[in-house]
Order: C-alpha cells, then sequence, then structure tokens
C-alpha cells in the first residue's frame, strides 16, 4: 500500500472521535453600550475546520479575540482544551486580519521571534518550523525579508509562526483577504491537511467559495449566532434552485425580471457578467414564465439551464430575511457618459514594462471600450497593478502605445485626470483624518463643484453604512467599511473612466453585492470599468475578462467563453476518506488536478469522463477507500484560472514561488 506523507502528531482526523476542542456558551462581548456579541453558543470538535462567517461589524473578530485570550469576555464562557481560553493562550495559534509579523525581518528571524516569546528554545524552533517550511515550500526563502514575500508566502509565513508552538487550536481571522487564487488553494489545503490530523481550526473568511471547504458555518449576524449546519445542509436549506439566464440584453433583462423578484415565481435576480442568476422554488415553471415575460419584452434567450444554489446565495438570503440590506439612496447623477458608449476608452498596443533586467509587463494588448466592465485577473506578481499604474499614467512605460479617455501620446494632463477615478490596492484613505476630512479631501482633489459635495457626501455615508459617522476617525474603521468609503471617493465625481484594484478586498457578500450593483449602474451610464480581483466568483461579474501569467495577456473573453475554452472534464466525488483520497490521487499526476472542497473532491482529467471515472473509481477503492458519488461538474473560473497559471508554470513561465 502505498504511504501518504504524514503533516505532524497531531492525531486524529475528521470526522472527530473525541469532543469539543473550543466551547462557547453564553458568550458576551460589549465596549460601552455596544453588545457585539450577545450569548453565543458553539463547539468546535477536535480535528474539525469549523467557519464563522458574517457581515461586517457582526462580532467575528470580537469572538476570536476572546477565544485568543486577548480580551476578557463580558460574561459567559470560552474554553479551549477544556480550560477558560485566557489559561490557554500557550495553546491558541492566532492570525489576525492584516499582516501583524515585522516585514524587515527574514523568514526565518520572524518564525524564531515568534517562537522566543512563546519560551521555546531556539534549537526546538528550528526542529519544528523545518517540516512547515518544507511542506509550503519556503525553506529556500529562509533568508528572504518578510516584506518582499507575496501576499500567499506572507500568510504560509504568518501560518508557520502560529503553528510552531504546537498549538491544540488554531484561530483565523480571515487569513486570505488579498490573497491570490493559487496561494489561497495551497493555503487551504495546509488546513485541510492539518485538520486531518487532529488539529481543531477556526476561521472567518469573507469568501464563501472557502467556506465551502468548512466542515461546518456559523452564521453570526449583530452578535447572534443565526445557523449552523454544513454547508451541504445550507444550501438544501434554502430551498430554492439557481438558473443561469444568458442574454444579450443584460441590463435591459435585469431591470424587468426585478419587479418581479419576490412574486412567488422568482425569489432573486442577481447580475453578472455575461448571464443572470435566478434563485426560484420551481424550476421548470419558472422557466416557462421569464421565457413568456422575455419575449413579450422583446428580449432574447441564449441559454436558460438549472444549477445549485452556492453558499452565497444562502448567506444574503438569509440576511434578507433579518433585514440585513443595504438600502443606499440613489446615486446623485450629475453626468451621462452614454454617448460615448462603444469607443474604446482604454488601449494599449504592444505594452512593456521593464525594471532593470526584470521584465513586469511583455507586449500587452488590449481595448477596453465605454460602458464595459472588464477585469484583469492573475496571481500575485503576474503584473496586474503594474499595468494599471501604466494605464492611468502613473508610472512610464519601457515601450508601447497607449490611449485613455480619448486621448494618446501624454496621459498626465489634467483633462484627461479628470475623467479618471482610481480606487487603490493599497492606499485609499487616510486613517488619521475622519471620514468627513477624508471626502471633503477627495471631493477637492477630483474638483467636485462646491454646490454637489454635501449631496454626495450623503450618498457615500448611507452606502457605507454610515449615516451619521462622518465625524469618525478613518483608522478605526473594519475593513469592509473602509473598503466602502474608499469606493465611493473614487466615483463621486463621475468619472468616465474607473480603475478599481482590489474593491472588495475585505468586503462582506451584502456589501460586494451592493458594490457591483453600482459598478454596473455606472457601466449601464457610458462608464468604462477596469478591475482587478483575487475572488473568481466575483470575477464573473464582469463582461470580459484578461488573464495576465509572467506580465503576458494570455486568455481573453468573457466568463463563459473563458470557461468554455478550457479542454478536459472536471469529475465530483463524494467518498468516505476525502483528505486520504486527495493525497493519494495527487501522488502520481498534477496535484493541481485536484481540489478539496470539504466532503467533495474535484479531479480535472483530460481523458474520456466516463473512463477517468471508472478509473478514478477502480483506483481509490483498490486504496480502501469508498466513493459514495461521482458526477460531472462544470468547470469553475478557479478550476480555469489555476489550470492555465499550472500549466504556465509547468511551462517554466513563471517560478514555482507565486
Amino acid at each position: 500500500m502505498i504511504a501518504v506523507d504524514s503533516w505532524g502528531s497531531y492525531g486524529e482526523g475528521w470526522p472527530p472521535s473525541s469532543g469539543a476542542a473550543i466551547q462557547v456558551k453564553a458568550l458576551w462581548k460589549k465596549y460601552g453600550d455596544t453588545e457585539a456579541v450577545r450569548g453565543i453558543s458553539f463547539d468546535v470538535h477536535k480535528g474539525e475546520i469549523f467557519g464563522l462567517i458574517g457581515p461586517d461589524g457582526a462580532g467575528k473578530t470580537s469572538t476570536f479575540q476572546v477565544l485568543a485570550g486577548v480580551m476578557e469576555a463580558s460574561s459567559g464562557a470560552a474554553d479551549v482544551l477544556g480550560r477558560p481560553a485566557r489559561q490557554m493562550r500557550s495553546q491558541s495559534g492566532y492570525l489576525t486580519q492584516g499582516f501583524t509579523l515585522y516585514p524587515d525581518l527574514t523568514v526565518a528571524e520572524n518564525i524564531r521571534y515568534a517562537g522566543v516569546l512563546r519560551g521555546i528554545d531556539p534549537r526546538e524552533i528550528e526542529r519544528r518550523s523545518q517540516p512547515y517550511l518544507e511542506k509550503f515550500d519556503m525553506l529556500r526563502f529562509r533568508d528572504r525579508l518578510a516584506g518582499r514575500l507575496s501576499g500567499g508566502m506572507k500568510q504560509k509565513l504568518a501560518l508557520v509562526c502560529a503553528l510552531v508552538p504546537e498549538p491544540g487550536v488554531l484561530l483565523l481571522d480571515e487569513p486570505t483577504t488579498g490573497v491570490d487564487p493559487v496561494s489561497r488553494r495551497e493555503f487551504w489545503d495546509a488546513l485541510a491537511h492539518l485538520a486531518a490530523e487532529g488539529l481543531t481550526i477556526l476561521v472567518s473568511t469573507p469568501y464563501l467559495d472557502e467556506a465551502e471547504r468548512c466542515h461546518r458555518v456559523a452564521l453570526i449576524h449583530a452578535g447572534t449566532i443565526r445557523q449552523i449546519a454544513t454547508p451541504e445542509e445550507l444550501r438544501s436549506s434554502l430551498g430554492l434552485v439557481r438558473l443561469e439566464l444568458f442574454t444579450p440584453q443584460l441590463a435591459e433583462t435585469e431591470r424587468m425580471l426585478s419587479e418581479h423578484a419576490g412574486d412567488g415565481s422568482i425569489a432573486d435576480v442577481q447580475r453578472f457578467g455575461d448571464r443572470l442568476d435566478l434563485l426560484v422554488k420551481r424550476p421548470e415553471e419558472a422557466k416557462g414564465i421569464v421565457t413568456e415575460r422575455m419575449a413579450a419584452a422583446g428580449l432574447d434567450i441564449a441559454e436558460l439551464r438549472s444549477d445549485t444554489p452556492t453558499l452565497e446565495n444562502v448567506f444574503v438570503a438569509t440576511l434578507r430575511q433579518l433585514g440585513e440590506e443595504i438600502h443606499a439612496v440613489p446615486f446623485p447623477h450629475r453626468l451621462d457618459h452614454g454617448g460615448l458608449h462603444g469607443q474604446v476608452a482604454i488601449g494599449a498596443r504592444g505594452l512593456n514594462k521593464e525594471f532593470g533586467a526584470f521584465t513586469a509587463v511583455r507586449k500587452v494588448h488590449l481595448q477596453i471600450r465605454y460602458g464595459e466592465i472588464y477585469g484583469l485577473l492573475g496571481a500575485n506578481g503576474a503584473g496586474k497593478t503594474t499595468t494599471i499604474k501604466m494605464l492611468c499614467g502613473l508610472l512610464p512605460p519601457t515601450q508601447g502605445e497607449m490611449q485613455l479617455a480619448g486621448k494618446r501620446g501624454s496621459l498626465r494632463s489634467a483633462d484627461v485626470r479628470q475623467q479618471i477615478g482610481y480606487m487603490s490596492q493599497k492606499f485609499s484613505l487616510y486613517d488619521d483624518l475622519t471620514i468627513a476630512e477624508n471626502l471633503d479631501f477627495f471631493s477637492s482633489v477630483y474638483g467636485v463643484p462646491h454646490q454637489d459635495r454635501p449631496e454626495k457626501m450623503r450618498w457615500i455615508l448611507s452606502f457605507s453604512g454610515l449615516d451619521g459617522k462622518q465625524d469618525q476617525m478613518t483608522g478605526s474603521l473594519p475593513g469592509g467599511w473602509k473598503q466602502r468609503v474608499a469606493f465611493g471617493s473614487a466615483i463621486m465625481h463621475e468619472p468616465s473612466v474607473l480603475f478599481l484594484d482590489e474593491p472588495t478586498s475585505g468586503v462582506d457578500p451584502l456589501a460586494r453585492r451592493a458594490f457591483w450593483s453600482m459598478i454596473n449602474e455606472l457601466a449601464d451610464r457610458g462608464a468604462a470599468v477596469l478591475v482587478t480581483t483575487h475572488y473568481l466568483e466575483e470575477a464573473e461579474q464582469c463582461n470580459r475578462l484578461g488573464l495576465m501569467v509572467a506580465g503576458e495577456l494570455v486568455a481573453e473573453g468573457s466568463p463563459a467563453q473563458i470557461k468554455a475554452a478550457q479542454s478536459g472534464h472536471v469529475l465530483e466525488y463524494v467518498v468516505d476518506q476525502p483528505q486520504r483520497a486527495a493525497d493519494f490521487l495527487r501522488i502520481d499526476g498534477e496535484r493541481w488536478r485536484v481540489a478539496l472542497f470539504g466532503e467533495r473532491l474535484h479531479v480535472i482529467t483530460e481523458d474520456d469522463a466516463r473512463a477517468a471515472e471508472q478509473a478514478t473509481t477502480a483506483k481509490l477503492n483498490a486504496f480502501g477507500i469508498r466513493v459514495l458519488q461521482v458526477r460531472e461538474a462544470r468547470f469553475s473560473l478557479e478550476d480555469v484560472f489555476i489550470s492555465i497559471v499550472e500549466k504556465a508554470r509547468l511551462e517554466g513561465k513563471i517560478g514555482a514561488e507565486e
């Protein structure tokens, strides 16, 4: 029998064979008159990955801080491994939101510092960290400064630092925000291995495709837990089917069908870049109603098909039932760029950027038209941010031609800049100014007429859910709320060209939907939008996508076109030992072709689907793994993204780091 490598000495795997490693009973946390956590109770079993999801301000971080022992509860109990959390700090590994290690120390120095703080002998730190550095492919970066690591490698380093004390539980508060899809999958593979060896993991995430990888999920809202179940149970509890409607008249169809949402036939309408998603109770009846209504309105159907609802559908539907909808006042439009529809807003031909001997961007050609939302995708270091900086005139190209807002040549003129809105990935607002002071500053920079500023500022506060809080310091805002204010600041002057570099990083799904509703509204009025994101379910919101690898644009088209161009098949397995099955199938093949999503296993094959299913099933059975269910699934955008990146890596186009 083939031996599958071990990840440590944590003991039994999932499902749990012993009691709870984390017990929370009637936990309250108050800050003055504010009740952040309101009597919540839940258990996390040994060897379980337990997800805590909820909107911004729901109480997730307060819960983590109590369990990590860095904050006292107002009342109730929070026990870790049978004792109060504050007494078990040495047994808890805790990753806070954001990168909290030292950028001017090397990888090895950060690990050593974290271990010494926990009272571990330096020689023991070396022994314990070595296996994790090997597993995360980080040994060769031991002497690299942490500040020079990519986002994914920083999070792996933070995880190593948390694991060196050999904790009994691991607490991860949004650990992969801003991390690219390849690194996110690697990070979650590491968590799955650790849990399979018996480590207990409590994790929060704004990305609900990640929540699919948890054994169980708790939905927390306004400091109260509303549901606890497996991802599959949560999807089933919705009692709805998702219809994917492809039509060339997206905006018109969305408006028409939204008028009927909630009438019994359609529960929800959500717009994506090349389709609408409809949630319905009776799919065949709903298909007939949709077909009739669209024919009567003179609207075309390219395709209408059924699929299962996503965990994000469940999240949004549940919050809406609780009254947690974002109702912003209508945006006070003063400009309409509709007359520019179809003209080229952003263009590049033969665009190159070199930094010494390193070529960051190589021969990029693209055209983005007014009225279009274009998504620029790529792993960390692929060249996306460098490309954006050149396209909006912040960075001169080494070679190539550019066009922006109808102008060629110099893109730094005041006239061009007045047509542009830019939301940066790293810097958007001044933390040491109040919200009102930030908005006043940006309205001045963007030349918003004085008479329009009060109304624009009121809209931003309403959109951000911060009515009446304009005097609050910006630095005190949670990340999701800060992103909303930054987005409002970038569009208050109603630009005809909008650059958004990871605008919804760390934003919860309900707020993310509000973002995209506004982005679609701007595009419908003629604005050209270029957006980057590491969340590939969100990339489906774009009309067209461009995928960058090692500075080159290697794929372009609508989300459906890019997925349709992918060769091979995706087989989804439900087995009795998912982690063991994933490890086994990765031994002889390319590791990226096997992905674990909680209890489900995705296998990408280039062979005939039926033959591959039979061969893989026989292989698993011979290894003592029982196949409970198998079906052919559709490629997700994440499947396509990782496939393209990994094939480029095998061809030597990019290194093994990220």
